[in-house]
């Protein structure tokens, strides 16, 4: 189960943060070869370049804090700073004072290894003692000269799809937040059907039925979403999009069936836009669609959007219009590698991170962005990369792709995934 915490190991280093430093050693450090800092192994980028000094390794504070979540605030009348953040779902507050060996936590005094310093507006904190109080793991590798930290694990929106064989995975819906059931689509013909050629509501099992699936998702307070799959190959999303009538019956038809088998919201997973077409015309249909959806569902039914990432192929998707419009957006940040690639091949790194700037960029509030992983493409190893840079970003949380997929490769994905993250 994914409520099971596996933790993640990392090699303890005595380290501390700043821009500047405030001694000639100091200045010498900035002859020496450059210092990368890699946050569950992204690079994290600084305004300045880090800097060792007799062993000790300085970044910039306020970078690395704010990466991780935490709160950071400076009182220049006491020389004081306030670290607030979370430690195993339990707040925890740490303050430093520029001069002083000693630093309060939670109320009791705890000595630091040395003590903060300020310079040209810049604090310089000791990392040993801030990474111990609040969970993260540091490393140092020399040959490299690359610090490496690792986020503790956060409570997050966690949702994940269920289709194409996730049955055997079922279990782990209690894992989630909400579940997306990929049971229809919108056809080759621009129909909407359950009874589609990939994705189609399943047939009962003895007391299993599709609708005893939702029911008891629901019964756990975790919403059960229909997902409507439509690809835009042919044209035919297009056709539908463009035509009245079609749109109407889409429409009903989907509002239907949510109502008919329990659902509490809806995923639109429209895919193909603006390749081939004009993007400006293509992504005011999909606005006017997703408007005319909207004012068709009950107000209790919420509104997602699986939609490709802004540094794809793909332009008929008017982010900032479409999250005013939906309760959330997830954005598929994956299937970058060229097609053919095999499966367990990592995402990059930095497009996933550049889709998720873009985005927020575009107008969407973190609190409305999901990031989606395709677990086809993650590894027990890299999974922890697209989890960091969701939190690194504070986004509302992760969507997987998908029930089924977990266990395929290996047995270790659910650690990896509950070493970084957990249901909020």
């Amino acid at each position: 189960m994914l409520h099971t915490r596996i933790g993640k190991t990392a090699a303890a280093a005595i380290l501390a943060i700043s821009l500047l430093g405030t001694t000639a050693n100091l200045n010498d450090a900035y002859a020496a070869p450059a210092i990368s800092v890699l946050l569950d192994d992204v690079p994290l980028k600084f305004d300045a370049a880090p800097l060792i000094d007799k062993g000790v390794t300085y970044v910039p504070f306020r970078t690395v804090g704010e990466a991780l979540g935490i709160s950071i605030t400076w009182n220049s009348k006491t020389q004081t700073v306030k670290a607030i953040g979370k430690v195993k779902g339990q707040a925890t507050e740490v303050l430093l004072q520029v001069g002083s060996t000693t630093a309060t936590v939670n109320g009791e005094k705890v000595k630091l290894a040395a003590p903060p310093v300020q310079r040209e507006g810049r604090v310089l904190i000791p990392l040993s003692s801030f990474s111990s109080q609040f969970g993260v793991n540091v490393g140092w590798n020399q040959s490299t000269r690359t610090v490496s930290l690792v986020s503790p694990q956060r409570e997050m929106h966690l949702r994940a799809f269920y289709a194409l064989q996730s049955y055997k995975e079922i279990d782990l819906v209690s894992s989630m937040n909400s579940v997306a059931f990929g049971w229809s689509r919108i056809d080759r013909e621009g129909q909407f059907t359950l009874q589609g050629d990939e994705y189609q509501i399943p047939a009962a099992a003895g007391d299993v039925t599709p609708q005893s699936i939702v029911a008891d998702a629901a019964n756990q307070s975790i919403k059960p979403y229909l997902m409507v799959y439509s690809l835009d190959g042919n044209g035919e999303l297009t056709k539908v999009l463009s035509d009245s009538s079609m749109r109407q019956k889409s429409i009903e038809g989907i509002t239907a069936a949510i109502a008919e088998n329990g659902f509490g919201g809806v995923v639109l997973d429209f895919e193909g836009l603006g390749f081939k077409l004009d993007a400006v015309e293509q992504q005011k249909l999909l606005n006017n669609y997703v408007k005319q959806l909207k004012d068709s569902l009950p107000k209790d039914i919420a509104l997602s959007l699986a939609v490709p990432p802004l540094n794809s192929a793909y332009k008929g998707y008017d982010y900032k219009t479409l999250a005013s419009l939906a309760d959330d957006i997830i954005i598929m940040a994956y299937q970058y590698n060229p097609v053919g690639t095999k499966a367990q091949v990592p995402e990059p790194n930095s497009l996933v991170d550049q889709a998720i700037q873009l985005a927020l960029d575009a107008g969407v509030s973190k609190q409305k962005l999901l990031l989606g992983i395709s677990l086809n493409s993650e590894t027990s190893s890299s999974i922890d990369d697209k989890l960091g840079l969701a939190k690194r970003y504070d986004l509302k949380g992760a969507a997987f792709w998908r029930l089924g997929l977990f266990r395929t490769y290996n047995n270790q994905m659910e650690g990896a995934v509950n070493a970084s993250v957990i249901k909020e």
